[in-house]
């Protein structure tokens, strides 16, 4: 079973990242998929995703699940809340029974290098531009990966990354934590996002109440 990598941040919020070898009989066992996804990857990250939900917490009502207007899936009742992002062949999900939440997860690459202006604010490229070349590249798919789970936890679309979706300064390693804010409107909401870089995957999620 490739679990790639589990863990239980709390006792009432857990992620998981599964590593896809299997076909898509083995998920359709546990999960159903959605009519609209059709492409054959897609088709098993999106089952993968699905599968996770349950598997961290059993008694996640899967069948439940409804896509707002946002596209952001979400149970009614809001017995949980949770969030999933895939990439190539792996599927990571996040949940809790209390806590909204948010992740991604990304393969580094030299592409995110092409975008950095359309997704960090003038201060974070600063930042960025004072780390080497080599690490400028994962450092820029720990900040996209960071904003994108920032979203996902909003979940009302309607988000200018580089200006509603700030992060500060950090000391930027293989594993750590980064303050953001949330700024919009008249409100200002601290958060703070976890990651990890493993098997060139950058992971990032962030909870909160």
């Amino acid at each position: 079973m490739p679990l790639f990598y589990q863990q239980d941040i709390n006792l009432i919020t857990k992620l998981g990242v599964w590593k896809i070898e299997e076909r898509e009989d083995f998920f359709l066992g546990s999960v159903t998929v959605q009519s609209t996804v059709t492409h054959p990857l897609k088709r098993l990250q999106h089952l993968a995703g699905r599968f996770l939900l349950p598997f961290l917490f059993p008694d996640f009502p899967h069948t439940e699940i409804e896509i707002a207007d946002t596209r952001k899936p979400f149970l009614p009742e809001e017995q949980y809340h949770f969030s999933i992002s895939h990439c190539s062949n792996y599927a990571a999900a996040i949940v809790s029974n209390a806590e909204r939440v948010g992740i991604d997860i990304e393969m580094i690459t030299p592409r995110v290098d092409r975008i950095k202006h359309k997704f960090l604010h003038p201060d974070e490229l600063k930042f960025v531009n004072t780390y080497s070349v080599e690490e400028q590249i994962k450092l820029l798919t720990v900040l996209w990966s960071a904003k994108e789970a920032m979203f996902k936890w909003w979940g009302r679309g309607d988000v200018d990354f580089s200006e509603v979706l700030r992060i500060s300064d950090f000391l930027f390693q293989e594993k750590g934590m980064m303050d953001a804010m949330f700024v919009k409107d008249d409100f200002t909401i601290p958060l703070v996002l976890h990651y990890q870089l493993m098997d060139g995957l950058s992971l990032v999620w962030v909870s909160s109440e």
